[in-house]
């Protein structure tokens, strides 16, 4: 149980039957919300916090926070950096105590992105941490892009990944990360053909307004974490505007309490759409 390696939680998933979910925190109670709604469900759990966020929710502050809880938790937890863009933050991350990093070179060229993937593998490697890249470009908050540059291709899929050797490979199958300003054209059949040629996990980034069939079928063709970040926080800003229309002389606990359920609901949620629901023995 307690604090464990990304790839303790994917590795052990070979017949598409669930994903892990990722999902993405900022204080305290979101911590809480979702190691609660984990231990109810004895279902394993990844806590992520991205580079982006990072200026709310400095990571000096946060990350000691979800590696403490992750140590004190009663099912497995691992604790990752999502999309992390310099080295000093990734550095810092492994620091303390973080078991899987993801370096985010999408923005590069193809043998950039491999060049700095290497890289952070071996700074990874120092403290046995597992390590996530990115191929492809995922659009929304990390970038607008063309439909064709949405999508990985097959060949560099495999190339990347040969050449990295990276723990786990998040593929543009045509999600976009925050709100979805239309129903999103998922790309299942590229999905599979990339799943047939690639080792490592496949993992899908925008999951927030994806439909619980579509998150089945990206199972179904390889998935293995899959990101929520976006419906995280709306629940969370929804559950303490509540809380305020309800009574005008809450209290700063009872809006402590809305963020940790409105984490809770969220995470309770997904997992069981993702299957993982029992999967700790």
């Amino acid at each position: 149980m307690s604090l464990v390696k990304m790839s303790a939680l994917l590795d052990k998933i070979e017949d598409n039957s669930y994903a892990v979910g990722s999902f993405n925190v900022s204080n305290m109670e979101m911590v809480m919300g979702a190691i609660k709604a984990a231990e109810d469900l004895h279902s394993p759990i990844i806590l992520q916090i991205s580079e982006g966020r990072l200026p709310y929710s400095p990571l000096a502050l946060l990350g000691p926070i979800m590696v403490a809880g992750a140590k004190n938790a009663a099912v497995p937890v691992a604790v990752h950096l999502d999309h992390g863009v310099t080295m000093e933050t990734i550095q810092l991350a492994l620091d303390l105590g973080f078991t899987s990093v993801m370096f985010d070179g999408s923005k590069r060229t193809v043998e950039e992105n491999i060049a700095m993937t290497k890289v952070v593998k071996k700074m990874a490697a120092v403290y046995d941490a597992d390590i996530e890249a990115e191929i492809g470009r995922i659009g929304g908050s990390e970038g607008t892009y063309s439909a064709d540059e949405l999508i990985t291709t097959v060949e560099e899929a495999k190339y990347f990944a040969d050449a990295t050797g990276t723990d786990a490979l998040a593929v543009a199958i045509g999600t976009v990360h925050g709100h979805y300003r239309e129903k999103p054209d998922l790309h299942i059949e590229r999905l599979r053909e990339i799943a047939s040629v690639v080792s490592c996990p496949l993992v899908l980034h925008g999951g927030s307004g994806i439909s619980d069939a579509d998150f089945r079928r990206c199972i179904r063709g390889g998935i293995r974490k899959i990101n929520i970040a976006t419906s995280s926080y709306d629940a969370v800003a929804r559950h303490i505007y509540n809380r305020a229309q309800e009574d005008r002389h809450a209290s700063y606990f009872d809006f402590s309490a809305a963020a940790a359920k409105g984490t809770y609901e969220n995470v309770k949620r997904h997992m069981l759409v993702f299957g993982t629901e029992n999967k700790v023995k």
